[in-house]
């Protein structure tokens, strides 16, 4: 079994081609993709040992998106063969100021009809060291919720440290229950909590004058932001945070911030991604390099400043995966963003 895990739903991901519109031709690219399968790939392209948890159906879509895994060295003997079909995510990846967009047909994937009992968990959890899971799975449906918190709380229970990136998705929360009634119990046993610039407040309910719509961001309110988390979380060790500014589709400012208990507020160094070739997974790729960081590294600061210059290399990649290795990160970390051609 693998040191790392992550649960959650692992998608096909249909892309319009180049920056077209929706069926403007007569085609989609056709990859795998989703927010924790996204960290599953990440942690293996690091060098750990990572696996993937989930349920597909037993049929040729979902060997090939077990396929996809694999070939990247994660881990799948605790997939679950169950229930019809694979999800689907269809991208139109927005350019200059028209932003992109995404239409999911989730509704009764094989992931959103499990439920509590499903899974064998102390079989699961027996050695593993780090759980990760995401606000996305929960939003699925009330099983996939439940599941959820029956998940995070046996991980604790099997002495797993667990990390949570709260992922708010408001296409997803449909049936019934708003994301603060499930998130705020669910990161109740989170050691480590990961979002972005209105997580905090869509996800767990937090009030908090903080604007995503205007591309300018106070750090200050940041700061008073993450030490409100810990007040309201006692089990969270770690919360951290990443700062977008989008200033269009092609041009973001990338950085974060990070607070612990034991070593306060701390920001990274700040980036301006100039040509954004693919966004999505921009998140995931920071949780996992946060995730590596935690794990690598003695110093609170260069974990974070790991995890902000991974997922900046993310924006360089097409596709939801992190196709970047540690000594890449660890290049870039070191101030060497020139681009020059490596010869």
């Amino acid at each position: 079994m693998a040191d790392f895990l992550s649960f959650g739903e692992i998608m096909l991901r249909l892309k319009t081609p180049g920056h077209e519109r929706f069926f403007q031709s007569p085609a989609f690219e056709a990859t795998f993709g989703g927010g924790e399968a996204n960290v599953a790939v990440a942690l293996s392209n690091y060098g750990l040992s990572a696996g993937f948890v989930t349920a597909l159906p037993d049929n040729d879509i979902g060997a090939s998106a077990i396929g996809e895994l694999r070939r990247f060295g994660v881990d799948t003997t605790q997939i679950r063969k169950s229930g019809d079909r694979v999800g689907i995510y269809y991208l139109e990846s927005g350019a200059n100021q028209r932003p992109s967009k995404v239409v999911y047909d989730r509704a009764h994937s094989s992931i959103s009809e499990c439920r509590p009992g499903d899974f064998d968990w102390e079989t699961i959890f027996d050695g593993v060291k780090w759980l990760h899971i995401t606000g996305i799975t929960p939003a699925l449906s009330q099983s996939a919720a439940d599941l959820s918190i029956e998940c995070v709380q046996q991980a604790k229970k099997a002495g797993v440290t667990v990390s949570c990136d709260f992922n708010y998705r408001g296409k997803l929360w449909k049936y019934g229950k708003t994301a603060p009634e499930v998130m705020s119990e669910l990161v109740k046993h989170v050691d480590v909590g990961i979002a972005n610039e209105e997580d905090c407040q869509k996800s767990l309910g937090i009030t908090a004058d903080v604007d995503v719509e205007t591309g300018e961001l106070d750090t200050a309110k940041y700061e008073a932001l993450s030490e409100k988390v810990l007040e309201l979380y006692p089990d969270m060790s770690t919360i951290a945070i990443t700062l977008r500014e989008s200033h269009s589709a092609d041009r973001n400012g990338w950085s974060a911030c990070l607070r612990t208990r034991d070593k306060g507020f701390m920001l990274s160094r700040h980036y301006e991604i100039t040509d954004i070739v693919d966004r999505v997974g921009g998140g995931d790729s920071f949780a996992s390099a946060l995730i590596y960081g935690l794990n690598a590294y003695d110093d609170p600061q260069q974990s974070l400043e790991f995890a902000v210059a991974g997922s900046c290399l993310k924006h360089s990649i097409l596709g939801d995966f992190n196709r970047v290795s540690v000594p890449e990160v660890e290049k870039l970390m070191s101030g060497d963003g020139s681009g020059r051609v490596q010869r």
